[in-house]
Parts: structure tokens; sequence; C-alpha cells
């Protein structure tokens, strides 16, 4: 817990600033205290990115998302009570107070419990033509594209097991012999890898339908031809405390309508905006899915993701949006491939 005053941010700090103290440090979390460090609130990852959500800007100050109601302990009261309200809570860092509610320490759960290997499968599909990157996928899947030294798959690999996953499942269909020939089952990067054949092309969500019965844990599911960056673990954490039964990352999406943009009423004019600027959230091809989600891909196994997210949400359950803050690249072009290549050994190096 030695470093646990530097999550300390004023205020007025902007959120941009409290992403980089939260990013600096193991604790993950960000404590907004006064000058004499009384806590105001507390601000997480999941705090930061549900601010994205409801439209905040990095600028803006962090004071306006932060949680002002967090979940704190007391001096007097054992490790053992605290670990049963962050167990209860679903909290992983809890802020210690004293009777003035001045901040002098921080609780971890994981320190406490010392996690080890998470349970959850991840399944990456690694299947796709790649067919706008001709010529290079005309005898290589682009999976094993190299970006920067390795293998985009490898680089995918590399991160989801920096952060404990070790059971994985890879879709492949073309060339999927050269895939299976690379990676093996696993035992290279001390990890558990077996293969979904698609014999025929049976959409982005589709290859889901050949798991195995018996999975309890949520599971991740990525495309094979992204590069990123994202904290695995606040994506599962997001999820678990979204409550819902499906959670999609997405990205944010601007564009410039490069005309002045009238609003009417009826044939007078009201207002005149010159060159707004439109914001979206997109699909950034990176999913957790409760196991249960899997009764809703049909038996012919051909589906696409949005249609399975728009089937859960068909049935009331809910479905979470989370926002990648984080670096991300679809290899989709031969342009992105050059730029992923151009900026590899500065985001992985």
């Amino acid at each position: 817990m030695s470093d646990w005053t530097k999550t300390f941010v004023a205020p007025e700090a902007s959120i941009r600033e409290t992403i980089a103290i939260i990013d600096a440090g193991s604790l993950q979390i960000a404590l907004v205290v006064n000058a004499t460090r009384q806590l105001l609130g507390t601000v997480t990852d999941g705090d930061i990115r549900r601010g994205i959500l409801r439209g905040h800007g990095l600028d803006a100050p962090v004071a306006g998302i932060m949680n002002t109601t967090p979940t704190v302990a007391r001096l007097n009261e054992s490790r053992e009570d605290i670990l049963v309200l962050m167990k209860q809570k679903q909290i992983h860092q809890i802020p210690l107070l004293d009777e003035q509610n001045v901040v002098v320490g921080i609780e971890s759960i994981d320190a406490m419990l010392q996690s080890g290997p998470r349970n959850n499968p991840v399944v990456i599909m690694a299947g796709g033509l790649g067919s706008r990157l001709h010529p290079l996928t005309d005898d290589c899947p682009k999976p094993l594209l190299r970006i920067g030294n390795k293998p985009i798959l490898e680089t995918i690999l590399e991160n989801f097991t920096a952060y404990g996953f070790e059971q994985f499942y890879f879709s492949v269909n073309y060339r999927a012999d050269m895939v299976q020939e690379y990676f093996g089952n696993g035992e290279r990067w001390g990890v558990r890898i077996e293969y979904l054949h698609e014999d025929r092309r049976l959409g982005t969500a589709g290859a889901l339908s050949l798991l195995p019965a018996g999975i309890r844990e949520p599971i991740l599911v990525m495309n094979g031809d992204l590069l990123t960056k994202v904290n695995f673990e606040h994506l599962l954490n997001f999820h678990a405390r979204a409550k819902g039964a499906a959670t999609m990352c997405v990205r944010e999406f601007q564009h410039t309508v490069p005309y002045g943009v009238l609003t009417l009423d009826e044939h007078r004019i009201a207002a005149i905006e010159e060159k707004p600027v439109q914001r979206y959230f997109v699909n950034a091809g990176i999913y957790v899915l409760d196991p249960e989600c899997l009764a809703h891909i049909p038996a012919s196994g051909v589906l696409d993701m949005p249609e399975l997210f728009c089937q859960v949400i068909a049935t009331g359950a809910h479905a979470a949006a989370f926002p990648i803050r984080e670096y991300w690249i679809d290899i989709g072009r031969l342009d992105d491939y050059e730029r992923a290549n151009g900026e590899y050994s500065e985001i992985f190096g």
C-alpha cells in the first residue's frame, strides 16, 4: 500500500489527469480529496467510462463523474470484516478513513486474496479471409500477419495471458492448418488452446455454437484482427457491476458535417449550426457474454454478433456498453496494417 497517496486528486482536476493517475498506479482507483485529505469521492475506471457514455469530455472536472457516496472502511475495522464488505459490495478497493474522514490508506481485495488464474474462457475469432488485405493474405491468414515482431494473434494472446487468462478457443477457417501449426495447444505460452473449426461461414457469433457444454463463467470474445491495450480486468469488473447478460466494447466515432445545419420550425429557420460534430458509439469487436447467451444461437449456427445482442435485448435482459479509452486499432485495410506497424513498438514494445 506504499503508493496509496499517489491516488489523490483534487476535485477541479480534469478527467484526463485522473485517468493518468489511475493508469500509473497499481490500485486502479483515484481518491478525490480536499486540502486536508478528507475524502470527497472516488473515481474508478468504471466511473470514467460511464462518464464518457454520458457525454463528459476528458477535460471536464473530475468532480462531475466521481462517486460521492463510496463504500469506505474505518481504522477500527478488522481485515476480515473489510474483506467481507468488499465481497458483498463487489468492489476491489476500499478507502480507509479516520474519524474525521481523512484518508489513511486503501485496502485492495487482490492483495488480500492473492488472486490466481482466471477461469473465464476466451474466444478469438481467427477464421476471416482478410480479403481487404490482399495480397498479404493470399497465402497467410490475417491473424498470422506480423505486426512489429510477431503475428497479430500472438500479441492478442499475450495481452490476455498478462491478465491471468489460461483457456483459449481459436475459431478458425481460412488457412486453419497454419494457425494450428504455429500455436499448437498453447503450451509454449503456458495456456490451453483448443480450436473451433468452422466448416462454413457462421458469422461473427456463430462459432460460439461450437463451444463445449458446461461453461459457467462469462466468456470473453474478441475479433482476431484487433490490437488493443484494453484492460480486461476492468472489462470483467464492468460487466459484473452492470449485472447484464452481455457487454459490448464500443469506440467513440465523430463525424463533422461539412455544412451549416439548419433547425427548422415549419418554414422558419430556428437555428443554424455551422459544421456540427456528430458523436456516435460504434462496435469495437470485443465482448463479454454470460453462458446463457449461447442459447440464442440458432441450430444452424449462423449468427452475427449484433443480431445476438438484439436477441438478448429482446428477451428483456440487460446489455451494457463498455467504452474503450485505451489504444485500439482494427487491422482491416492495408493502411491500418501500415499504421499498426508504425505504432507497435511504442504501444507494445
